[in-house]
């Protein structure tokens, strides 16, 4: 583990972006061994991914996020930041929503599905990258930040199973649903490169970009995930919420 910690910032969020993209990239995979996934699997993976996003936006992005200093008040900052990010997600989801018809074989709402999640891992790879760079420096603050990492990769699993599975059940064969899934994460890699770099070199950004993917999270959260989930059993639905939230609370406050 000391050879992790001896790399630079923007080395240790390429690795942890590569953990990111490979539970995405193995969740698809499970395309390989059925046709389709059944309602209440998908109500319990959704829940279960929402549940963990909403605990690591508060607990490892705006709690950090109010720790740092800027120009403006803590509060201040992280609550601008919180709502730009959140504008961001729900502006390009309107946009999105306006050009769905150009969405090929994948389908009015397999499409904006797929474009909804790509768009969402910028910000969740960005938000490593930050916190990757928050870090810098501290072994203990390192720790919390790779289960931080942890967590958000066992949230990709079941997300990238959620993006395969419709495809697959749409029409599209195994080879090509298993791609378009995989390729939803692969943009996390690039992203939380840069959140580390931009983070570790722009003074006062780290407070802004902590809050901004926090808002864009739960932005989506809210507008895919719980929609989701709920659209199917809905005491499935809070169980797997309350149950996503418990095991990355945990994950960050008592072993970080």
């Amino acid at each position: 583990m000391q050879w992790f910690f001896g790399l630079s910032s923007w080395q240790q969020a390429l690795l942890l972006s590569l953990m990111l993209y490979t539970a995405t990239a193995l969740g698809a995979s499970l395309v390989f061994f059925s046709k389709s996934i059944g309602k209440t699997a998908v109500t319990l993976l959704c829940a279960l991914s929402a549940g963990i996003m909403i605990a690591a936006s508060f607990f490892s992005l705006l709690l950090p996020a109010l720790e740092y200093q800027s120009a403006l008040p803590p509060y201040l900052t992280v609550t601008l930041g919180f709502l730009f990010g959140g504008g961001i997600l729900i502006l390009a989801d309107i946009l999105l929503c306006r050009r769905k018809k150009a969405f090929g074989g994948m389908g009015e709402k397999n499409g904006l599905m797929y474009l909804a999640v790509t768009l969402h891992n910028i910000p969740e790879g960005m938000a490593v990258g930050v916190a990757v760079a928050a870090a810098a420096g501290g072994e203990g603050a390192m720790l919390s930040e790779l289960i931080f990492a942890f967590g958000i990769a066992v949230q990709n699993f079941p997300e990238g199973a959620c993006v395969a599975f419709p495809l697959r059940a749409g029409g599209m064969s195994r080879t090509k649903s298993f791609l378009l899934s995989q390729a939803s994460g692969a943009v996390e890699i690039p992203a939380c490169a840069l959140g580390a770099v931009a983070a570790a070199f722009i003074t006062g950004f780290l407070p802004w970009a902590l809050a901004f993917s926090a808002g864009a999270m739960i932005a989506v959260v809210c507008s895919e995930l719980i929609p989701e989930c709920f659209s199917g059993n809905k005491t499935i639905a809070s169980a797997g919420i309350l149950l996503g939230f418990c095991l990355m609370m945990i994950l960050d406050v008592a072993l970080g």
